[in-house]
């Protein structure tokens, strides 16, 4: 991603992972860099930021999608990424052993 919007640093959450973009008549799969982080000074909410590779998308020109979450959400949210997590392993963890 050579003209990227979100900068990639060594404290970059995720510099690369699958993603799909999906839209009312297309989808595509591409890989994207995914970002959680605060303000130094006087955070007032959690960043989450996501951009989508769109060298090969055709659909949508360059752009980073931003929430602002409150100290809840971003916990919510933690929460249910642990739980999912913990889903995908134990299903892994069924398939490999029988």
């Amino acid at each position: 991603m050579p003209r990227r919007l979100l900068s990639v640093t060594a404290y970059t959450t995720l510099e690369y992972v699958e993603s799909v973009v999906t839209g009312h008549d297309f989808e595509t799969e591409t890989v994207a860099v995914l970002d959680v982080t605060s303000d130094r000074d006087d955070p007032d909410c959690v960043h989450l930021k996501l951009e989508a590779d769109n060298l090969s998308e055709r659909h949508l020109p360059a752009h980073m999608e931003r929430l602002e979450l409150t100290p809840e959400q971003a916990r919510a949210i933690a929460a249910d990424l642990e739980k999912h997590a913990e889903r995908v392993e134990n299903a892994d963890g069924q398939t490999e052993d029988g």
